[in-house]
């Protein structure tokens, strides 16, 4: 149910608002059927609804079904930036090291079947499939900031569910203090796997407190849609307080563990890419400030550049996992 609150005269928006009409008439049959009896059938023909979709909608993937999410923070009533925008200017280094590379070399991603391993330290290792990951929870959409580390930002509605209910559900054991997300490094499907960039697979990491923060996201799909295979298809990390890259794409394991793992980019610069990576505009990179931040889609000659707020805006809801530490030491 969505709730409409007015304050100073501002109204909150309604999902047919921010997701594209079409799309959001898509997913409301969609939760429809599931609400139905039938959630195992729709979930099960999902993959094959993208290559429909495509043919029948040109443009458009295979609508997802979502709903607002309750959790605290996780939406934002800035301005969306624009699907275009979102899918056209991408850090995937695996397709490419400039922004547009991604859109253009991403459809060589084979998405189709898939499976994330589980392993290390949890009472229930396994390999999952994408469908069975997609039961675990009523998916939400969560209209998130989402900041890169070169001064650019967006805000972008993820479709997906907290990854502590994939965390609750896989039992981790009681000396598990991390969690590590390993990327597909295919060289048959992404040409710029093996280049000199990273050492692949590309991995991410998290804190086990960080990964249980229900701001942390286990995303599926972005404005009602499937994931485009440049933006993380076909199941991704969003961890909205962190700069981007800290949110791994295209997940083919987590892997549960006691001891702090190594990152891409903290391998490829250390004195640059900490294992932390909180957006905190109090701590320049080593070369460039990072107090302030370009909006993708307010790019014009006049547009002024906006103040990076720490955290990048969820300092009420993730500031108490870091108290006490020295942020400048720990970046």
């Amino acid at each position: 149910m969505l709730i409409k609150t007015h304050r100073d005269g501002f109204v909150h928006p309604v999902s047919s608002e921010i997701t594209p009409e079409a799309i959001y008439r898509d997913r409301r049959e969609l939760m429809r059927l599931m609400a139905g009896g039938v959630a195992g059938a729709a979930l099960a023909s999902w993959a094959g609804r993208q290559a429909f979709a495509q043919a029948s909608r040109p443009g458009r993937l295979a609508a997802i079904a979502a709903a607002k999410s309750a959790v605290p923070g996780a939406v934002t009533m800035e301005k969306v930036t624009d699907y275009k925008d979102a899918t056209s200017y991408n850090n995937f280094y695996e397709f490419g090291t400039d922004k547009s590379d991604p859109a253009k070399n991403a459809h060589t991603l084979k998405t189709t079947p898939w499976t994330v391993e589980i392993e290390g330290l949890v009472k229930k290792p396994g390999k999952y499939s994408l469908e069975d990951l997609m039961k675990l929870s009523a998916q939400e959409e969560r209209i998130y900031r989402l900041r890169c580390v070169e001064g650019w930002s967006m805000v972008i509605p993820w479709v997906g569910y907290s990854l502590s209910k994939l965390v609750e559900k896989v039992e981790p054991q009681g000396n598990a203090k991390f969690v590590e997300f390993i990327s597909l490094a295919d060289p048959k499907t992404m040409p710029f796997v093996g280049s000199r960039v990273l050492d692949w697979p590309y991995a991410e990491g998290l804190r086990m407190d960080e990964a249980m923060n229900p701001l942390t996201l286990l995303a599926f799909g972005m404005y009602g849609e499937v994931l485009p295979n440049q933006n993380g298809a076909p199941v991704r990390l969003v961890v909205p307080w962190k700069y981007g890259f800290k949110s791994a794409k295209s997940l083919v394991k987590i892997r549960f563990t006691d001891k702090e793992p190594q990152t891409a980019w903290n391998k490829a610069a250390a004195n640059e890419y900490g294992f932390y990576s909180n957006v905190n505009p109090q701590v320049d990179h080593p070369r460039w400030s990072q107090a302030t931040e370009r909006r993708i889609g307010e790019d014009g000659l006049f547009a002024k550049k906006r103040k990076t707020l720490m955290f990048n805006g969820y300092e009420a809801q993730v500031a108490q996992l870091y108290a006490g530490m020295d942020l400048k030491k720990n970046f």
